[in-house]
This record gives C-alpha cells, sequence and structure tokens, in this order.
C-alpha cells in the first residue's frame, strides 16, 4: 500500500517561509493554503504543511519546538551529487544556515541546513545500485535485532 505523507512544520512567517521554498524551488498547493497555512508539494506523495506558530498550537498538547531545539529531521532526495549541492547552496544562498558540513561515504552525499524557521532539513544522493542493495558496509554488517 502507498501513503501520502503530511510533514506539519511550524512557521513565524508564512510569507517569508513560502518565498524561502519557492527559491528552492518548491511549488504549493493554494486549494490547502490561507493565512495560517500552505501545502508545500515535495513530490506526489509528499507534503509539508507549513502552519503559523499560533494555528500549530491547536493540533498538540504539547509545548511547540522552538527555533533553538531539534524535533524532527526532514529529508529529501536529490537526482545527483551535484544536485544536491545546488539545492543546498540555494538554500544558503535564500537565508538558511548551514547544519554541518558536506558528508560523502562514496555511495551516498547529504548536505544539510536549518531554513529560516530551524527546521533541519538535509538534501541526499544515494548511488542507485544502493539504494537496491544496501550499501556495501551494512550488506556485511548484521542488522541488529529488534
Amino acid at each position: 500500500m502507498s501513503r501520502l505523507t503530511f510533514i506539519n512544520l511550524p512557521v513565524s512567517d508564512l510569507e517569508a517561509a513560502r518565498a524561502f521554498f519557492e527559491k528552492l524551488g518548491f511549488s504549493f498547493d493554494d486549494k490547502f493554503t490561507d493565512e495560517t497555512a500552505t501545502c508545500m508539494i515535495i513530490s506526489e506523495q509528499a507534503f509539508a504543511m507549513l502552519i503559523t506558530r499560533e494555528r500549530f498550537t491547536e493540533f498538540t498538547q504539547r509545548p511547540v519546538a522552538d527555533k533553538g531545539t531539534t524535533e524532527v529531521i526532514v529529508a529529501i532526495s536529490a537526482d545527483s551529487r551535484e544536485a544536491v549541492d545546488e539545492l543546498a547552496d540555494t538554500a544558503l544562498e535564500a537565508g538558511a544556515t548551514s547544519a554541518g558540513d558536506p558528508v560523502d561515504h562514496g555511495f551516498m552525499r547529504y548536505r544539510s541546513f536549518y531554513d529560516l524557521d530551524g527546521h533541519q532539513w538535509e538534501v541526499m544522493w544515494m548511488d542507485p545500485a544502493a539504494a537496491e542493495q544496501g550499501p556495501p558496509d551494512m550488506a556485511e554488517t548484521p542488522t541488529p535485532a529488534a
């Protein structure tokens, strides 16, 4: 069964958040957009709801994480190593901050950044053979029992 994925992220300035992600090439579904939220299209089956902090509090009984904490890391794929760098560089130029040095394992490359609201995003590329079979070093390592 294929499932849709919806990530809900609190933002302090909805217009600024939307403009930031538009600079990164994402589009939005205006049918699910109002003054408190907007639906960012990540793929045909994955979406991020950017929701004002005030509105976001209506969906949880717990405190909402602030800009100085990490509650989730959103990872998205890229088509190539170069595309990883292009998206991460564009994010940094648009106001994001780096969340660490680039990581390259040969079969996989990724870079991380914090968006305008401090949410951590990871852009990654994996060699299709490694994605199909698992990375070489992991194939030799037994998976821990649950």
